[in-house]
């Protein structure tokens, strides 16, 4: 697949050739679902927790006899049925995320590229670079290639000057080429590489 270099004031710069075994492919949604899903959970703080009868600090006398007074036969003022109590089968500190093989992991990340190929929504720029780090002027250059609503990778690092002035516009996230997930590429409109992120991915599935 060929497809236009663009420079941040909007003129071409070239022509690049997209490997097909990565920006060609057919989408599969249940494989994009999953890794959505997986990377999703693992974001998950899992901090919830409330008290069971166990941890809750009470007296562990019995409330009253046994026998004689007409009333249920409790044992514990800690049980969930008396205001104070435990909480019966409340939420506790765990893990969410679960296993997604290595290679399901990297095919979903294909199959998002494709998708954004396949969709309109890919974009290569030549160089990620701000001569004075301005938000304003990024800003602009952003505007003239329609960009409102994108996720914009660059190389192994980014430079500093774009990164400071790209990291408080709304709707823009910009992440060096490792960074790189399928949720990120689905939420945005657009995805934008630049020429060494496209180089890199290349490499990584070579």
């Amino acid at each position: 697949m060929d497809i236009t270099i663009k420079s941040l004031d909007g003129k071409d710069a070239g022509q690049v050739t997209l490997a097909d075994e990565i920006f060609g492919l057919e989408p599969r949604e249940d494989i994009l679902q999953r890794m959505v899903r997986y990377q999703l959970a693992k974001r998950q703080q899992g901090t919830h927790q409330t008290l069971g009868r166990a941890e809750i600090a009470r007296t562990g006398a019995k409330l009253y006899k046994q026998k004689g007074t007409g009333r249920a036969r409790h044992g514990s003022a800690r049980a969930p049925q008396f205001r104070g109590g435990g909480k019966a089968h409340g939420p506790v500190s765990r893990s969410h995320d679960h296993d997604l093989p290595k290679k399901v992991r990297a095919l979903a990340l294909r199959h998002a590229l494709s998708a954004k190929a396949q969709s309109g929504g890919l974009l290569v720029i030549d160089e990620l670079t701000s001569q004075d780090g301005k938000t304003k002027v990024t800003i602009k250059q952003f505007s003239g290639l329609g960009l409102t609503n994108a996720l914009v990778i660059g190389g192994a690092e980014l430079e500093a000057n774009f990164a400071r002035s790209a990291r408080n516009i709304p709707h823009i996230d910009v992440l060096p080429v490792q960074g790189i997930n399928v949720y990120d590429i689905l939420r945005r409109q657009t995805l934008v590489l630049s020429k060494a992120a496209v180089e890199a991915l290349e490499e990584r599935f070579k």
